[in-house]
């Protein structure tokens, strides 16, 4: 099979790494790490733009090297194409390898701030946004007119719960750390800012199976041309819509 991926450059090393390792062709398209700070829907459009893009009749599947990312992927249509997007909220928990992993740091782990080789090395001034900002900074009284007075009042009460109070940074190691200089920087940063210091082990496994083409439910949604990606809100992430 052929893929297409398309990626944001903050993983680009632990992307190139799955594709040198892929049974299938795959070209490669890497997004700049800016898109994250548009955010919403200004990211999909641009997302989507490389999507609509893509020429028709040469590959099997377009795949996305994102997560929702504080739904920067909320509402991206498959055209002519499959889409295929890991069930993740977001890069950090790709890195980890699996959702139930990620959750389950995060809740042992809350104020967290976290770094990668590629959140040094392309993507250092970006905003992390937590799965439960979801990417949202809305009143009470504008989720409550965008969503309804029960989800407006759940999604604001999930969004604001948890607040960023950083009291700690993770690096998470993949094994492409270029001699332990990311390593040291994460170190040297958590201890400028008094916070304490955790090297945690990655798993890129899950990316494997994105440019290998093994795409359980549980991992992965498809949204098949004419269909579009959208935000969950529950444990499944991401859904798709007609």
């Amino acid at each position: 099979m052929r893929f297409k991926l398309i990626s944001c450059e903050v993983l680009f090393r632990e992307m190139c790494q799955a594709c040198a390792h892929a049974p299938h062709q795959v070209d490669v398209e890497f997004l700049p790490k800016g898109l994250h700070d548009l955010g919403g829907k200004p990211m999909a459009a641009k997302i989507q733009e490389a999507v609509d893009r893509t020429p028709e009749g040469q590959y099997d599947a377009i795949l996305l090297g994102y997560g929702l990312c504080g739904n920067g992927l909320d509402g991206l249509t498959a055209r002519h194409i499959r889409l295929v997007l890991p069930r993740a909220h977001d890069c950090i928990a790709l890195l980890m390898g699996s959702h139930d992993r990620y959750q389950a740091y995060f809740n042992d782990n809350p104020g967290t701030y976290y770094r990668s080789t590629g959140w040094l090395e392309r993507g250092k001034g970006l905003q992390q946004l937590t799965h439960n900002t979801m990417g949202f900074d809305e009143s009470l009284d504008a989720m409550i007119a965008k969503y309804g007075e029960d989800n407006g009042r759940y999604l604001y009460d999930e969004m604001t719960r948890y607040q960023s109070q950083y009291r700690k940074l993770t690096f998470i190691e993949t094994g492409l750390e270029a001699g332990g200089k990311f390593i040291d920087e994460s170190a040297a940063e958590a201890k400028e800012k008094g916070w304490s210091f955790e090297r945690l082990t990655g798993d890129l496994a899950w990316l494997g199976r994105l440019v290998e083409g093994e795409w359980t439910d549980a991992e992965f949604v498809i949204a098949e041309p004419g269909q579009r990606l959208a935000a969950s809100y529950d444990d499944r992430v991401v859904k798709v819509q007609a």
